[in-house]
């Protein structure tokens, strides 16, 4: 492992500014980066671990905003308000999830031919818009993400490998939406992998959200094994 430290990463989206951070490694780059959504309550104790988990490998990791800089994210229902004004807009959503794989792919300290994106409930949406978006990203994963989409991927478009990781017991993304995003990558081509935790529900690899509702509850074995599939995805994708 190497070390690195956090700092604030913002980047401006229209008139939006989006407040992220970043856990860059302290030796040279060009490095390979990993690019973090969080869910729609924005990032927790357990997001801003893995940012630095992966930032001591040896990514440059960033947490991404959705939101933007003040936004109350200071109860659930503070917080839905903003997740709910981005899933009514879908071509805002994908435009600002792309702003900021264009931020990250842009610096200097970034080589930008191994960026990949990781995303976990609503984070999940936004990752695999990135993919549908053509954008030249190396790989994303969605875990537990929401699998709908209002434009869905064309085939020879899609550049990234995808991995996705539902929950069989997801009310969020149940699975019908498991097998409609199945067929929708079958038809486009899509080198994807799709792999179902029977009687996961929403949020499995997150113990801060653990019984937040009815159908949210922590999988200590799937977040292990889903996190252990993307460790394997990023070193061979990114190969840092």
């Amino acid at each position: 492992m190497s070390g690195a430290s956090m700092t604030p990463y913002r980047i401006v989206h229209g008139d939006t500014t989006l407040d992220g951070f970043v856990h860059a490694p302290t030796r040279p780059g060009p490095h390979a980066a990993v690019l973090l959504f969080p869910g729609a309550t924005g990032p927790g104790p357990t997001f801003r671990k893995t940012v630095q988990e992966l930032g001591e490998r040896g990514y440059l990791a960033i947490g991404a905003d959705m939101y933007g800089l003040g936004a109350d994210l200071g109860t659930p229902q503070a917080a839905g308000a903003y997740f709910e004004k981005l899933l009514n807009d879908p071509e805002l959503l994908r435009a600002r999830v792309v702003a900021w794989f264009d931020a990250v792919s842009g610096r200097d300290d970034v080589d930008a031919a191994r960026v990949a994106a990781i995303g976990y409930c609503f984070g999940g949406k936004c990752v695999l818009e990135l993919a549908r978006s053509g954008a030249p990203v190396a790989c994303v994963t969605s875990y537990h993400g929401l699998l709908k989409t209002h434009a869905p991927a064309q085939p020879g478009v899609v550049k990234a490998k995808v991995a996705v990781w539902s929950g069989g017991e997801d009310p969020y993304a149940p699975i019908a939406d498991f097998d409609a995003v199945r067929a929708e990558f079958d038809a486009a081509q899509v080198d994807y992998q799709a792999t179902l935790f029977a009687k996961a529900e929403h949020s499995f690899t997150d113990p801060d959200h653990d019984g937040l509702l009815p159908g949210i509850a922590y999988d200590r074995l799937a977040h292990q094994v889903s996190w252990a599939g993307t460790l394997a995805l990023l070193e061979a994708c990114l190969q840092n």
